[in-house]
């Protein structure tokens, strides 16, 4: 390994699964005025999969996708690569809806995980799938006191096959430095994000979807006075039966949806190719996706080239509601992220940081993804997935389909579908909010490393006031 310096060699250039692939050529933006049966404003996973499923459904629809830059430059194509069953909302879910929803909810998303890896596989998608389970890992008492929590919560949920982990059997997939216990479940998979939306990008245009690129979506407009409902363009308005919107963390660019959806900022390093000394060292050969039970957590993958891919959260919120420039991130994140990797793997403190970047995740004010169709208005929208979105706009898709098919099915019954959140606070207020929050849990955290045996007060009243469950 080469020494490391203080900076990465890039930072940005979207992500650095674009850059081992190469950014794609824009397809053609929309060239005027068109109608649709079905408008789908967003090319991440959710729009993707509403549109595949869609069109598997009725092959004979008219379906039209929009997207700002290209298929994946947002969240879809900078994610850490887990495709795994958490979703966000189960403990409020539960507790607004009942248990057994929380668990229907939880068992599709357990399908989800098998859904994704089922059709890559039947598509053609080599997206570096690899079927590796999730470990999470805690690093200090009071950590590993939450994932032991954690685990008898998954346990009475039904997760019979959600492990418990000791310091040993932990060390046996990942020998993570300083861990004291972990948890293994085996609904999980390692992916290589920018294959995967890229080639469902190219199966979605091959079954007939009309994708125009390059074509920025600057309001959705409801269905009134007999007139469709319209997502407008500099280009001209598209107007269809239905409107989905599929924009997650850039929600708040549309016209009307400032406080709808926060942008959370979550940034990635990734190092050097590491060689097989430092593999033999460290294990890491069931290609588990890695995380742990910090408040302000990490997440990371062995990639199929044999980096290690990490990730944190870094400067938290942009005043306004602001997104990043082709994922530029701040210097102060990549050391912080940097540090972690050091603390974690110590034998790849040395290792050279090749790229950094960052995108935006939706954050609902309840921390709860939703899915919804007015069929009066003609407008949808899925998202909100707080970081969970891999899978869950899997599940999204599917459900969109039902309900735009107006089908009642076990999808359309989930108690996700047509939860109401209320927005989000007027600025400062949203940014001090937030910074505060984030303040917060790193100092639980700090306290926490120094020793204190118990979750600290301070992210007991940060997950109060942000109401996250």
């Amino acid at each position: 390994m080469t020494p490391s310096g203080t900076a990465p060699l890039r930072n940005g250039g979207v992500s650095f699964w674009y850059s081992s692939i190469g950014l794609p050529e824009p397809r053609p933006a929309l060239p005027g005025p068109a109608e649709a049966d079905v408008c789908i404003v967003g090319g991440g996973f959710t729009g993707l999969w509403a549109a595949y499923y869609l069109k598997q459904a009725d092959p004979g629809l008219r379906v039209v996708l929009l997207e700002r830059r290209f298929c994946g430059y947002g969240a879809s194509g900078r994610n850490g690569g887990w495709l795994y069953n958490g979703f966000a909302g189960r403990g409020a879910f539960a507790a607004r809806y009942g248990r057994e929803p929380a668990q229907a909810m939880q068992r599709a998303m357990n399908g989800a995980v098998r859904e994704v890896v089922r059709v890559a596989a039947a598509e053609g998608i080599d997206a570096d799938v690899a079927e590796g389970g999730v470990l999470e890992v805690a690093r200090t008492p009071a950590q590993l006191a939450r994932l032991e929590s954690f685990v008898a919560e998954e346990h009475a949920f039904g997760e019979s096959d959600r492990e418990l982990l000791s310091a040993e059997q932990a060390a046996e997939r990942v020998r993570v430095a300083g861990a004291l216990g972990g948890t293994w479940t085996p609904h999980g998979a390692r992916v290589q994000p920018a294959k995967l939306v890229r080639g469902l990008a190219r199966v979605v245009e091959a079954m007939g979807v009309r994708i125009h690129e390059s074509t920025p979506v600057t309001e959705i407009r409801p269905a009134g006075a007999g007139g469709p409902a319209r997502a407008v363009t500099p280009y001209g308005e598209v107007s269809a039966e239905f409107v989905l919107r599929a924009t997650e963390g850039f929600t708040a660019q549309l016209r009307g949806e400032k406080r709808t959806w926060l942008p959370m900022n979550s940034a990635m390093v990734v190092t050097e190719p590491l060689p097989a000394a430092f593999w033999a060292e460290v294990g890491w050969a069931g290609r588990e996706t890695l995380g742990d039970f910090a408040h302000a957590y990490m997440y990371a993958q062995r990639t199929a080239d044999d980096r290690i891919a990490l990730g944190g959260r870094g400067v938290p919120y942009r005043f306004g509601s602001g997104t990043d420039a082709d994922g530029g991130t701040q210097q102060r994140t990549v050391r912080q992220l940097r540090e972690i990797l050091a603390r974690f793997f110590p034998a790849a403190a040395g290792a050279r940081i090749e790229q950094a970047w960052a995108g935006v995740l939706g954050v609902p004010r309840d921390w709860c993804s939703t899915v919804e169709l007015d069929r009066a208005s003609g407008l949808g929208w899925a998202g909100g997935y707080v970081g969970s979105g891999v899978t869950t706009t899997n599940l999204a898709g599917r459900t969109l389909r039902d309900l735009v098919l107006g089908e009642r099915t076990e999808l359309t019954a989930l108690p996700w579908v047509g939860h109401t959140v209320r927005r989000w606070e007027v600025e400062p207020l949203r940014w001090l909010g937030v910074h505060g929050l984030y303040a917060a849990y790193h100092a639980a955290d700090r306290q926490e490393s120094r020793g204190r045996a118990t979750t600290s007060p301070l992210a007991r009243v940060a997950d109060l006031i942000s109401g996250r469950h």
